[in-house]
């Protein structure tokens, strides 16, 4: 079975990026639009946005699946034809990545830990597109920015190369603009 599309949309914070990402998916026929949500609520401002963007999509058409962590074990609930928005993978790189810290023990001072993660998500995504339609993938530009976390800004610029070269489409948005990378 050949896999479905895959296309990568990066950009700063509020630069557009989810909304382009809705609306070219809401434009390909496909038998329901599922939006993968990797948030966590963990202070009141988050909180406050994912209930808002539970209900923007909810009165958008969107089937939501809340997946902070574990992406694989939303591969349950996509079915075949479905159009898959994941919104994002800074999101679920730092749930990942500092999963365990409140025991003193993140994934990151793990050796090995988010090796392991990293390549049960780049399975989860093969196995998302052999059954869905197109999987789009949204993700937060910050390699431009000064992070203090060596950690993350590695992992995140592995994860970027790694979804545009397996993407058949990617862009970067810009105040609102996308512009085609590849």
């Amino acid at each position: 079975m050949a896999e479905g599309k895959m296309i990568f949309i990066s950009g700063g914070v509020r630069s557009g990026k989810s909304a382009y990402a809705e609306r070219r998916l809401l434009n390909i026929p496909a038998p329901r639009y599922v939006y993968l949500a990797s948030g966590q609520a963990r202070d009141p401002e988050m909180e406050e946005r994912i209930l808002r963007h539970q209900k923007d999509r909810q009165n958008g058409g969107w089937t939501t699946v809340e997946q902070p962590l574990q992406m694989e074990h939303a591969l349950l609930k996509i079915k075949a034809g479905d159009a898959v928005l994941w919104d994002c993978v800074t999101t679920w790189l730092a749930n990942e990545l500092y999963e365990g810290w409140q025991e003193g023990k993140p994934c990151t001072e793990e050796k090995g830990c988010m090796e392991a993660k990293w390549r049960k998500m780049q399975d989860t995504m093969h196995r998302i597109r052999e059954v869905a339609g197109i999987l789009v993938i949204v993700s937060n530009e910050v390699l431009d920015d000064f992070v203090r976390d060596e950690s993350y800004q590695k992992w995140l610029g592995e994860i970027h190369r790694w979804i545009v070269a397996e993407s058949d489409e990617a862009f970067e948005m810009e105040n609102g603009v996308a512009y085609k990378r590849k």
